[in-house]
């Protein structure tokens, strides 16, 4: 069976462009993330494994998408180890960003750690936004502000976070750059799946022995294109394009920020992507990281593998597989629909089975079900098991329908939302895959009132 591999050193088709925040301490970085994420990233999730720490948020802005990443906070030691934290935070954004905001704070000045880390932005050669924090009063501070010119990065932008004073004009600059990054590039149409997890787990490993070939390891060069290279695969007469998030070999003191850096790596994979591809080290099982990962994919609706490698190195009975699945299904609990496999990437073990997981988890992330189908599954279900009531009310289900794909995604019409408890709509959710399988892809339910007749 032969495979053909093509590289494009180009990322193409980002769905998302992606903004970093760089910056000292102090200067308020995590305000202006909160400011401009909003609610959404206030809301803390009760599912287990999915990340609460505020390492990214999606934004809206004149039509445009954006996720933003924090590269990180600094803990001010010393002014030695601010320097070198910045650089690492910076080298974050450089590596995984298309724009970067660099920020900086009118009442404490321009400073020696601000000039360096913007020569290695302005060498970066990606788009920066200079951003001059804590402007409460623009008429009175506006001859401060001109001193963040001698950065040589462009035009300071005065805004006060804190105030949410300045954000609009700020954000006009940041999508300004999107339109030169050609993200709305021709429609292909090839599945794109990333192979996500943490360091170490085998991810260059699996890629090299579908390719065939040991990849090329993108360099740590200052002004190179994002490090993730996408391999094109064919396999079987089918083109995939592969997203690799192992790419640089980073050094790094402290384990946080390999974490922080891998999660926002995945992040940026993971948007871009149809199939997500979680990797497990089978000797360690799943780890807190892990499921952090796989909450990133979960909460992106994004159809999911979970593929546990390097099994050639477990010693196993008849019972090994049934354990190991059941100990993975407990711990990422809130992904049930998630599909596993036991692989191998040294010996190749089961590995061409992939390509055929992963075409029937692409059927069922873009599969559409009729409406008067769906409508009679609801109905049975009602039948077999009686909605919820409170205080002498009980919910009605009026009406179901499919609105949308990759995930496939149903509103439900009832007399009363507050009736709908989440463990009625994770009934009826179980009663569709019964009927439909859907396997390795979420499905989203959206419920909507309306008036009894």
């Amino acid at each position: 069976m032969a495979v053909i591999v093509k590289f494009n050193g180009e990322v193409k088709d980002m769905s998302k462009p992606i903004v970093a925040i760089v910056g000292r301490p102090n200067v308020g970085k995590s305000t202006l993330f909160n400011a401009l994420a909003g609610q959404k990233i206030s809301i803390v999730k009760d599912t287990p494994g999915v990340t609460r720490d505020r390492i990214y948020a999606d934004v809206d802005w004149l039509n445009y998408n954006f996720t933003m990443i924090d590269t990180g906070g600094i803990e001010p030691d010393s002014s030695d180890i601010i320097l070198s934290q910045m650089r690492e935070q910076a080298q974050i954004a450089i590596d995984t960003a298309d724009v970067i905001i660099f920020m900086t704070d009118v009442k404490q000045g321009l400073i020696d750690a601000d000039s360096k880390v913007a020569d290695m932005l302005r060498r970066s050669r990606k788009p920066v936004i200079l951003v001059v924090n804590k402007v409460d009063n623009f008429n009175r501070m506006m001859a401060d502000v001109y001193e963040f010119y001698n950065l040589g990065i462009g035009d300071p932008i005065p805004i006060s976070a804190s105030q949410k004073s300045g954000l609009g004009d700020m954000l006009d600059k940041v999508v300004e750059h999107f339109k030169a990054l050609n993200l709305d590039e021709e429609e292909d149409d090839r599945p794109r799946v990333a192979i996500v997890g943490k360091p170490n787990v085998g991810k260059s490993s699996i890629i090299n022995k579908l390719t065939g070939e040991s990849r090329v390891i993108v360099s740590n060069i200052a002004g190179t294109t994002r490090d993730a290279i996408d391999t094109d695969v064919e396999w079987n007469g089918r083109e995939y394009v592969f997203i690799d998030t192992a790419g640089l070999r980073r050094k790094s003191k402290v384990k946080e920020d390999i974490e922080r850096y891998s999660i926002i790596r995945t992040v940026t994979a993971v948007e871009r992507a149809d199939v997500v591809v979680i990797v497990i080290d089978a000797v360690e099982g799943v780890t807190e990281q892990d499921a952090k990962i796989a909450g990133i994919a979960h909460e992106n609706g994004k159809g999911i593998i979970i593929a546990v490698n390097k099994w050639d190195a477990i010693e196993k009975n008849d019972k090994t597989v049934y354990e190991y699945t059941n100990k993975v299904r407990q711990i990422l609990s809130f992904m049930q629909y998630a599909e596993i496999m036991f692989i191998s990437a040294k010996t190749g073990q089961r590995l061409p089975k992939l390509f055929d997981m992963i075409d029937v988890v692409i059927a069922n992330h873009s599969m559409r079900i009729e409406t008067g189908v769906v409508n009679e599954i609801m109905a049975e279900a009602v039948a077999m098991q009686q909605p919820p009531s409170d205080k002498g009310k009980r919910l009605k289900l009026y009406y179901i329908t499919q609105v949308s794909v990759k995930p496939p995604t149903f509103v439900i019409f009832v007399n009363d939302k507050e009736l709908m408890h989440f463990s009625y709509t994770r009934y009826i959710e179980n009663r569709i895959r019964e009927a439909f399988g859907f396997r390795g892809t979420p499905l989203r339910f959206i419920i909507r009132e309306r008036n009894d007749k």
